[in-house]
């Protein structure tokens, strides 16, 4: 389904990012399990989040690639359940986790940002939030916190990242590094906050925050222009 949204027509599209929400729900469900309070629920938006990213992302590819990347597409979002799978049976997977809810907004971001352009806002920055909200949500839940306060450090999250995309709606920069730069919130905010709860390891901090200082150093080489 993802893959056949690539090449679709825009009300295909639609037709395909529906038939997403469904069938990850339903495929969440069955691998997943049954509901588990210390979990949470957003775990179960997670893999079609991820299916509707690679759909958009997708869209950008080249032709020529799309059918070798069907494959790969497969493994990474079966990827995305193995990690929920291990972090329900307490084995790790949070770091990467973290990482992977990253990847996935800014696929997703990316694929918005193309394919409404930079003169039509804010409907892309209400997408933009719209699919950032579980995964948000996933990652306050991912951090222990449940229920309303969990909701509300989403909402935060969100917030944030609302905010450097209206912020960078008034830089002439590439759509490219917007969703990169709205990408960088995320993770900076989860990454600071279970920092700052003192959840995190030590291992786990140098990791995320070496990975924050790459991905900081990738958006400040393709925002520089000579």
């Amino acid at each position: 389904v993802a893959t056949a949204g690539w090449f679709a027509e825009p009300i295909w599209l639609a037709v395909a990012i529906a038939g997403q929400l469904v069938l990850g729900g339903i495929v969440a469900i069955r691998v997943l399990g049954p509901m588990r309070s210390n979990l949470g629920l957003a775990r179960y938006a997670v893999p079609a989040a991820a299916g509707i990213a690679a759909t958009l992302f997708g869209r950008l590819v080249p032709g020529g690639l799309s059918l070798p990347l069907v494959p790969i597409l497969a493994v990474l979002l079966w990827t995305v359940t193995y990690l929920e799978l291990r972090i329900e049976r307490g084995t790790g997977g949070q770091t990467i986790g973290r990482l992977l809810l990253t990847a996935i907004l800014f696929g997703g971001a990316t694929g918005i940002l193309f394919m409404f352009g930079p003169h039509t806002w804010p409907t892309p920055l209400v997408l933009v939030v719209g699919l950032a909200l579980p995964l948000a949500l996933r990652s306050s839940e991912a951090r222990g916190t449940m229920g309303v306060e969990g909701f509300g450090q989403a909402l935060l999250h969100i917030l944030a990242v609302a905010q450097v995309g209206a912020a960078t709606v008034l830089l002439n920069i590439p759509l490219a590094v917007m969703a990169g730069l709205m990408a960088l919130a995320f993770y900076t905010w989860s990454a600071a906050t279970e920092t700052l709860r003192g959840t995190a390891s030590g291992r786990s901090v140098a990791i995320e925050f070496g990975a924050l200082l790459l991905f900081g150093l990738v958006l400040g080489l393709l925002l520089h222009r000579p």
